[in-house]
């Protein structure tokens, strides 16, 4: 199977495409049965109210699907009623637009899903800018924006009811397919002539991915209790693989070695691209299973990981050489390593059993995902210009001030309210996602104009074009989350079919819509850069603090495995997802500051350099972790105080950068961290220190140590 027929494939089974479907289906077919009967106006109406509501209805656990989108029933006549009344006075409607897209922007205190709420409201109110209704009028389109409002929540939670496990499913795979693209870019350290440098980059980029895809998952699964209670069936073995992915992409992140070093020693002899090659296998099969995962289809494995591992082996055995001891000694690490990865595999494959797991593989799930408060308070505290989102709304109220003024009184005409939305949509808390998303919307607003105005041309059946319609919104609605320039780019064609429908110029109506985005976008640009703009090097400290608070909790969990203290499980898996979201939220900040103007980035080569040290220190603290934990013996002590010197100095080094980039953080790091395993009792009855391990702790130092000094050159 070739690549472009596999991708098609992941499209198709796609949690995007699903939700594109459902949206599409729920938008369109109120005005096609309306119409047909002979009342579009009505079905108008009624797939307006369904288009809203679906900007709530983004995906995660089925309660929080549900409040979002019955928050956006109750504020939709509400907003329909206001606004209605108020658009026949134009300072009114004015005043209105500029309190409305400053409160609803707000809701973000509150999370995306709040936010899309406030986003579903300010949409309502910018398309009813210039239907004048009289009052009764008015609350008929009122009630009809209610009940197609209440269509599509139907129809969402129907098709949840139906496949209750589906969107999981989807999400499990899309994961798992996330997590063999980052360890198919582990294969490349290890490629002949590979630039290290370039790879890290990459592997930084792909992390921030699997981050996201991890979140979705934990959001999906630990928050429904239909899954978290089943002892049997689908739901307890989605819950399960997913335990089982994040050990195995742990185990992908621990695997750091000397790579410069082993090139220099071993890249003439081939042996390093067969590694290459094998680690290449290994993702194509997590690949595969995470697609059969997705499209919820059967998997078995065809690949004979055991004879390759064999035929590894022999060859480093032939390098060894009997005057150089230990001079293979790394490769065999590595050859070690890919067995537990190979083993792992196999333990996600037994999804395809059928069979559930023990009980006592059980961890407090609910500890793993985030709980998001809607008391007043919140709301309050961030009524400052402290709060990005307070600056976002004031931003977002201006903006929007201006383009009302433009579209009213500069430039009035059909469809000048595409102005104002365009400047909603195009306008986001970061520059570099505002910068992003106007790019997009002017490329894909042209396009999509041109591929428009052709389909008008050349296609006079409506059948045809109805039929069209439906495949240029499927396509629109399946791309906004994942690729916005070929959303925006099929949005244009349909929008415009829509108008030649009502009887409109499709000409007349692609010049107003280019014009009309490229204002908006225009607007939305500067205000980002003009007004309180947000630039990620003012955050980029923040992210750090983040990073170094992760991976010292990281450091404690390793001391307390070294003393011999039992370190529960969930504990230890905790911190290590801190490590990961800390580092992932980091590189996702870098590479926004990255897209910003050169003048606003803040020591990016220093960043980028502390980004990758973090990195290695949290996988090489994992890899000492995971082995200890491992051990039936963990909880003896291992070595004493001259094993814990390094780690303790490592804690210092760490945290003193800490209290460089937070001043509020203590002097001293807390007692237990720096003082434990001192006592003579406890070292009387430690084991000899194992060398190797001495070698890592020594290592971690280092890079602590490291760490400390790019520290000092990003603040300088």
């Amino acid at each position: 199977m070739n690549e472009h027929t596999r991708k098609l494939q992941y499209f198709f089974f796609s949690q995007d495409f699903s939700d594109g479907l459902r949206i599409t289906l729920a938008v369109l077919l109120p005005g096609l049965v309306f119409g047909w009967l002979g009342k579009l106006e009505i079905g108008m109406d009624l797939s307006l109210g369904a288009l809203c509501l679906s900007i709530t209805d983004a995906p995660g656990p089925l309660i929080h699907k549900r409040n979002g989108m019955a928050a956006g029933l109750v504020l939709l006549p509400v907003v329909a009623l206001i606004t209605g009344l108020a658009q026949p006075h134009l300072w009114l409607l004015g005043v209105e637009i500029v309190l409305f897209s400053f409160l609803f922007t707000l809701f973000l205190v509150y999370g995306t899903r709040a936010g899309s709420v406030g986003t579903a409201g300010l949409l309502l109110v910018i398309l009813m800018m210039d239907r004048a209704l009289p009052f009764a009028k008015l609350l008929e389109f009122t009630a009809l924006v209610m009940a197609g409002a209440a269509w599509y929540m139907a129809v969402s939670l129907l098709t949840y009811q139906i496949r209750p496990y589906r969107s999981a499913q989807q999400a499990l795979g899309e994961c798992i397919r996330a997590v063999a693209g980052f360890l198919r870019l582990k294969a490349e350290f290890y490629r002949t002539g590979t630039n290290l440098e370039n790879d890290y980059r990459r592997l930084m980029t792909q992390q921030v991915t699997v981050s996201e895809k991890q979140d979705a998952v934990r959001e999906l699964l630990f928050r429904t209790r239909q899954m978290m209670k089943e002892s049997t069936g689908t739901g307890r073995r989605l819950v399960l693989t997913f335990v089982d992915l994040m050990d195995l992409y742990e185990h992908i992140t621990v695997t750091y070695y000397d790579y410069k070093a082993i090139h220099s020693r071993f890249e003439s002899t081939g042996i390093l691209d067969a590694i290459a090659g094998l680690v290449e296998q290994m993702a194509s099969e997590l690949e595969s299973i995470g697609y059969a995962i997705q499209a919820n289809h059967s998997y078995t494995s065809r690949l004979q990981l055991t004879a390759s591992l064999e035929q590894l082996k022999a060859r480093i055995d032939a390098l060894d050489d009997p005057t150089q001891p230990g001079h293979t000694l790394v490769l065999k690490k590595i050859l070690v390593n890919l067995r537990n990865l190979s083993q792992r595999l196999q333990d996600i494959l037994a999804y395809f059993d059928g069979k559930a797991a023990p009980a006592s593989r059980e961890l407090e799930y609910g500890r793993f995902v985030s709980h998001q408060s809607f008391a007043l308070d919140e709301l309050r505290g961030s009524l400052t210009l402290n709060s990005s989102a307070f600056r976002h709304a004031i931003r977002m109220a201006l903006a929007c001030l201006v383009g009302y003024v433009i579209a009213k009184v500069l430039l009035p005409g059909h469809h000048s309210y595409w102005i104002l939305m365009t400047t909603t949509y195009m306008l986001k808390p970061a520059f570099s996602l505002t910068k992003e998303r106007n790019i997009h919307r002017v490329l894909g607003t042209l396009a999509g104009g041109i591929i428009g105005g052709l389909v008008l041309w050349l296609v006079q059946d409506r059948m045809a074009l109805v039929a069209l319609l439906f495949v240029f919104m499927l396509t629109s609605f399946s791309f906004t989350r994942s690729n916005y320039i070929v959303a925006v780019t099929f949005m244009t064609p349909f929008v415009l079919i829509l108008f030649s429908f009502l009887g409109l110029g499709y000409l007349q109506v692609v010049e107003e819509r280019i014009l009309d985005t490229v204002l908006g976008c225009l607007i939305a640009f500067a205000a980002s850069y003009l007004l309180f703009p947000n630039w990620e090097s003012d955050q980029l400290q923040d992210y750090m603090t983040a990073v170094l608070r992760a991976n010292l909790l990281y450091l404690q969990t390793l001391t307390e495995t070294l003393l011999g203290s039992s370190v529960a499980e969930v504990d230890y898996k905790l911190a290590r997802k801190e490590v990961y979201v800390s580092s992932a939220n980091l590189a996702a900040a870098f590479q926004r500051m990255m897209s910003e103007p050169r003048a606003k980035q803040h020591h990016p080569n220093e960043v980028h350099e502390f980004v990758v040290l973090n990195h290695i220190l949290s996988s090489n603290v994992a890899s000492i972790s995971s082995a200890l934990l491992s051990n039936n013996d963990s909880r003896s002590p291992l070595g004493g105080s001259n094993l814990l010197r390094p780690v303790r100095q490592a804690q210092q080094a760490l945290h003193r950068s800490l209290r460089r980039l937070d001043i509020k953080e203590p002097e001293e790091l807390p007692a237990a961290s720096t003082e434990a395993g001192t006592s003579p009792a406890r070292t009387e009855t430690t084991t000899a220190p194992d060398p190797q391990l001495t070698e890592q702790l020594d290592f971690i130092q280092k890079v602590s140590g490291d760490i400390s000094k790019v520290t000092e050159e990003v603040l300088k």
